[in-house]
């Protein structure tokens, strides 16, 4: 029981820093800021609440049912771990770049759509910028056959970085005049770079278990 405990608590450095990165709250802000532009600060506050509160619920479902859900459809782990290890790769070059596609944002006709939208908590906020496929990949990835223990750790870790981009979502505009856009760009990238490793990674621990006569070579 001892050993199960350390090795949960053992990935939740590694596990927080993929949520921070997949989730981005650095590269939400300001967009969050341009989606809400001429809106009230209550407004702007309410939309972010239930912005991350629906989020949330989202996240949770995935990382509870998600398991279910790959057993239903018949896609194994490795295939899984391979596919969701090219996804986050992908999104981890548009960080790099700094460029927003539809895997690590809205798009741009997502945005002009939103534009045009008095509610934009649940499109695009909520889905697909903050529980967008790199955040439901990652929970899935992390707590498939796990356990438990590690879907409560998963779901805490969750929270926390769900809490620090409502934070950033409430106090935009002091956000962004403190690191500005140069700064802001600078921590995305290095963003990026950690979810490329860990990408990788992902999909070798998926080709290991696959085909593990590539393991013994």
């Amino acid at each position: 029981m001892l050993a199960q405990m350390n090795t949960v608590l053992g990935m939740a450095p590694v596990a927080f820093v993929l949520l921070l990165v997949v989730i981005d709250p650095f590269g939400l802000t300001p967009m969050f800021s341009a989606l809400t532009a001429g809106k009230t600060t209550l407004e702007r506050r309410r939309i972010a609440t239930r912005a991350i509160i629906i989020a949330g619920g989202v996240i949770t479902f995935f990382i509870f049912g998600g398991g279910w859900l790959l057993d239903y459809l018949g896609v194994g782990m490795p295939a899984f771990r391979i596919a969701g290890g090219v996804l986050l790769f992908l999104i981890a070059m548009d960080l790099l770049l700094v460029r927003h596609s539809g895997l690590s944002s809205a798009t741009e006709r997502e945005r002009s759509e939103a534009a045009r939208r008095d509610d934009i908590a649940v499109f695009p906020l909520a889905i697909p910028m903050i529980a967008g496929p790199g955040t439901l990949t990652t929970v899935m990835l992390l707590t498939h056959d796990q356990g438990i223990a590690t879907n409560l750790l998963i779901l805490g870790l969750s929270l926390v970085v769900l809490a620090i981009t409502l934070a950033m979502f409430l106090f935009a505009a002091r956000v962004e005049r403190a690191l500005g856009e140069t700064g802001i760009n600078v921590i995305t990238r290095l963003l990026g770079l950690l979810l490329a490793a860990l990408a990788v990674q992902f999909v070798l621990d998926g080709l290991s278990a696959g085909l593990p006569g590539l393991a013994g070579r």
